[in-house]
């Protein structure tokens, strides 16, 4: 039985299947359509298909280094209970392995790259992943550090990732330095990885802030503008070591006390020097469902009277 791009435009409609898997189906089934339908659900798309429009925004960070190149991943899912599963951690190391084996641009090209172990691509993988785990999966975002020594951390199994990149002097050994470094950003998130990174617009709205506070308290408002003023440069100092990594105290007083730069240094000997760093916090950002729980069970109840 013949079939036109009309057919193919129906099916699509019908299942929310991508226009090359519906095309297959009419082909496989001789322009049938009922036929078509039961072949997309049997190869599992469809119903991939209808768990693509739910919202994704637990999941899993993961940072990856093999082979000298880093990657730090985000991928979500539906629900806290499913991101903790085997199945779904091991879908998320599959695509941080992925990312390095293949070096896509982004998250388009690497749906087209191969999925490690398989001759598929990460496109086609991600029905049968969505059947065997039983939830939407979004691939977000990712970061790849080819250059340099990468060092990862993954904090409280996912919900965040971090990737640290050091310029290494040497064969110097900075794993330590780099997960110390890591767990920092996990910790504080700082706006900034150094001072010199702060815009000027930033600054001048930290500085207007410090005056007003200061024309706002009745002994600060009459003192001299220039004692204002370095009142304020003391703010600023204050101001970098709060917000960005290099100049904040370095947490882990009990090996060393200073800055982090500092203590990268010492740690060193100056043989590393931070170059950047990815935090990723799982979720960040996504518009979660707020779940009616009470609106749930009476809807159901409607539904079958």
């Amino acid at each position: 039985m013949a079939f036109t791009a009309a057919d193919v435009k129906t099916l699509r409609e019908m299942t929310s299947v991508g226009m090359m898997d519906c095309k297959k189906a009419l082909q496989e089934c001789d322009g049938d359509m009922d036929k078509a339908v039961e072949y997309l659900r049997e190869k599992g798309l469809a119903k991939a298909a209808k768990k693509a429009g739910r919202i994704a925004a637990e999941g899993m960070s993961y940072a990856l280094v093999e082979n000298g190149v880093g990657a730090v991943v985000e991928v979500n899912c539906e629900t806290d209970f499913c991101a903790k599963s085997d199945l779904f951690v091991a879908f998320v190391k599959d695509i941080a392995k992925a990312v390095i084996d293949s070096n896509p641009a982004d998250v388009d090209a690497l749906m087209n790259c191969k999925y490690p172990g398989s001759e598929l691509t990460v496109a086609e993988t991600m029905p049968e992943k969505v059947m065997s785990i039983g939830e939407n999966l979004q691939i977000r975002r990712f970061v790849r550090y080819a250059d340099n020594k990468s060092v990862g951390y993954v904090h409280a199994g996912g919900k965040i990732g971090v990737l640290v990149n050091l310029a290494v002097e040497g064969d110097f050994d900075a794993t330590e330095i780099g997960k110390n470094v890591a767990m920092q950003i996990a910790a504080l998130s700082p706006r900034f990885w150094d001072k010199s990174q702060v815009t000027a617009e930033v600054l001048e709205e930290e500085k207007k802030v410090a005056l007003a506070l200061m024309d706002a308290d009745p002994k600060m408002a009459s003192k001299p503008a220039q004692v204002k003023e370095k009142i304020v440069m003391g703010k600023m100092n204050k101001f970098y070591s709060e917000n960005c990594l290099l100049q904040m105290e370095f947490v882990r007083g009990d090996i060393f006390t200073g800055s982090v730069e500092k203590y990268i240094a010492d740690a060193s000997k100056g043989a590393a020097k931070f170059v950047d760093a990815v935090r990723f916090m799982t979720g960040e950002g996504i518009e979660k469902k707020q779940e009616d729980f009470a609106a749930e069970v009476a809807a159901q109840m409607n539904m079958g009277k």
